[in-house]
């Protein structure tokens, strides 16, 4: 029987900063993705990186603003951030499986994503990156052509684009090596965004949502099922009210309906079902699971989680 071939979405909430934590969290993470490979699915990973790319970049700009320098470029602390959380990830996966006796090799692609500059997010930036900054600190970035804000009364921020991807640059590498049998992790921190001018890419500012880029790395690998994970077992209609009710599946036009109906908050779970609709629809046969990473091996058996199908 042909192995099913799964993208799991990984939050980046749920891993740690630093490496101590961080290793930690990956070796959580690796048991059940190992069992899932001894059952014999075939597992391409992309993660996100929130609360990492934050650190790298607070990290690398210390110092760096009063002496009115350049910011460290946002792209430049994706792609760290990519490399540094895949690595341990890679270990701790290759770990796991050695221990179930299974020898698959584990490979982190540095990943892409295609951006148009011409994105409506490019003209309103709202995403918070960095640290919190002095006013001093904030003006200076705002000379240097950076938007800042000031944050609910605890400083200033610097605030970056999130657009929407538009493909993924190494993708036809990452399926070579997926059909090669590799667990492959791709796209971490939703891929360093970047810009093409005619025969040239060139990195740009700012920052992509990592459910998004499953999406597209999910069709690219020809995916028979996305997984997003999330803090919560199962999705909820009515969530936190006397009329909560828990969904297990859920078809493609009454995930649309919910969404009219404003049952989904756009700050958590709004963005998770609407990628994943976007990757039922995509093409034919394909479903979403969204659950909880301690129930991912019962959802993939149908035992618990909410599938989205057509």
């Amino acid at each position: 029987m042909k192995a099913k071939r799964i993208l799991i979405s990984l939050g980046g909430n749920a891993l740690g900063t630093d490496p101590a934590p961080l290793v930690e969290t990956a070796k959580v993470i690796a048991q059940p993705l190992a069992t899932l490979v001894a059952k014999g699915y075939e597992i391409v990973l992309c993660h996100g990186n929130g609360p990492q790319v934050g650190m790298i970049k607070t990290g690398l700009d210390g110092g760096r603003m009063p002496a009115g320098q350049e910011p460290f470029p946002l792209a430049d602390c994706v792609a760290m951030s990519q490399s540094y959380m895949g690595y341990h990830i890679q270990n701790q996966l290759e770990n796991a499986l050695r221990e179930l006796g299974r020898d698959v090799s584990v490979t982190t692609v540095v990943s892409r994503c295609l951006v148009d500059p011409e994105d409506p997010g490019f003209k309103h930036p709202t995403k918070p990156i960095g640290s919190f900054l002095s006013k001093e600190e904030g003006e200076s970035l705002a000379a240097l052509g950076k938007t800042v804000i000031e944050d609910s009364g605890r400083g200033y921020r610097e605030v970056v684009a999130s657009p929407i991807p538009l493909s993924i640059v190494e993708e036809q590498a990452i399926l070579a090596l997926v059909d090669a049998g590799e667990l492959v992790i791709a796209g971490g921190g939703g891929g360093i965004p970047v810009v093409r001018h005619g025969n040239t890419i060139e990195p740009i500012d700012a920052v992509i949502d990592k459910d998004w880029v499953s999406v597209l790395l999910a069709a690219a690998v020809h995916a028979d099922a996305l997984v997003i994970l999330t803090g919560v077992e199962k999705v909820a209609v009515g969530f936190n009210t006397p009329n909560q009710k828990w969904l297990d599946e859920i078809s493609a036009k009454e995930a649309e309906d919910y969404i009219a109906q404003g049952e989904f908050p756009p700050g958590s779970m709004l963005p998770k079902v609407q990628a994943a609709l976007k990757f039922v629809n995509s093409g034919d046969g394909r479903k979403t699971l969204i659950t909880s990473l301690d129930r991912l091996v019962e959802g993939l058996a149908g035992e618990t989680g909410t599938w989205i199908t057509a």
